[in-house]
């Protein structure tokens, strides 16, 4: 049998952030109502060589218009220490199946299918929880999540500006060279405080030390904690948590190795502390934001419904234009 093969260049000429907006909040949405299954993701841990490997399946019985279903499995690894050997930090393969059959239908490279899901699922976290009329970002992390993480906000919030936190200002100041415009909002390069101080915040940083303090966040603001995947990660002050509304992706992911994972696992934070998943908000189960003074924080672990959701799309229209390469199986 046959099976496409799509390399992280074909996947990114065939979707946009902005195409997979509605693909993953219909994610949420059927993960929430229970029509999608999911096991959280399982982890192999190479501690000797300072990485783990991850596996994330998913079945999603109906998708696009043609309600035909998708099934698959996104393996990556992170291994921080790779840059050193010349070799990326995180790599991912997905294998689509076909779930009548079984059988695999396509193989295709997840770099770029994570960081466009991963900002999609960002987009439809700020469209439920952050005040719609927010006129400032604040990007912490100056990497590809953070570009698909603005690509999803752009156009959607009145912004007038763009703070963005680096580990150094040379690299904020590149990181506004590629991707600020001259017209719409200013950007500008800051530092960590003041671009936490924003209407919008997104922490993008891959470490395991508090990178925002929780008076920096101002009343009615929103968070997207992105970078907190796996145990003992964080990004945020327990202190922060505890004043605001924290919506998680997955409590299963989340309360092992996401944002929450370091205080639940101290007992600064309990499972009552957690308002909820955004699921719930998304299908009207859970209130989101109940006012503006509310501060929520959407904790984001990535969830393998979303790549099967983005990456059925993807497939569809490799097939509807002759992407891609054919391989026997």
């Amino acid at each position: 049998m046959n099976l496409l093969w799509l390399s992280d260049d074909d996947v990114a000429q065939l979707v946009t952030v902005g195409e997979a907006l509605p693909l993953v909040e219909e994610a949420f949405r059927a993960l929430a109502e229970g029509r999608a299954q999911m096991p959280a993701k399982m982890y192999l841990d190479f501690k000797e060589f300072g990485g783990d490997l991850r596996a994330m399946p998913a079945y999603l019985p109906k998708t696009g218009t043609d309600g035909r279903g998708f099934a698959g499995v996104k393996v990556v690894n992170s291994h921080p220490g790779n840059p050193a050997r010349g070799l990326p930090t995180v790599s991912a393969v997905l294998v689509l199946n076909d779930p009548e059959t079984g059988l695999p239908l396509a193989i295709m490279a997840a770099g770029r299918l994570t960081d466009i899901r991963t900002g999609a699922a960002g987009g439809v976290a700020a469209k439920h929880l952050a005040r719609q009329n927010s006129e400032t970002l604040g990007l912490v992390g100056c990497g590809r999540q953070a570009v698909t993480q603005w690509r999803a906000l752009a156009g959607r919030f009145p912004f007038k500006e763009i703070r963005v936190a680096g580990q150094t200002p040379e690299e904020a100041r590149s990181f506004i060279a590629k991707n600020g415009t001259s017209d719409g909002p200013a950007w500008r390069a800051t530092s960590v405080q003041e671009a936490a101080g924003a209407d919008i915040v997104v922490t993008t940083t891959p470490g395991r030390a508090v990178v925002v303090s929780s008076p920096w966040v101002r009343p009615g603001a929103h968070v997207n904690a992105i970078g907190a995947d796996a145990p003992g990660k964080q990004e945020l002050d327990v202190a922060l948590l505890k004043r605001a509304r924290v919506f998680v992706d997955s409590p299963e992911q989340a309360f092992h190795s996401g944002e929450v994972n370091v205080g639940l696992t101290s007992g600064a934070l309990t499972p009552a502390d957690i308002a909820g998943g955004l699921g719930d908000v998304v299908v009207g189960r859970t209130p989101g934001r109940r006012s503006d003074a509310d501060i929520t924080v959407f904790d984001s672990t990535g969830l393998a419904v979303q790549d099967v959701a983005v990456a059925a799309f993807v497939y569809r229209r490799a097939r509807e234009r002759s992407r891609g390469q054919t391989l026997t199986l």
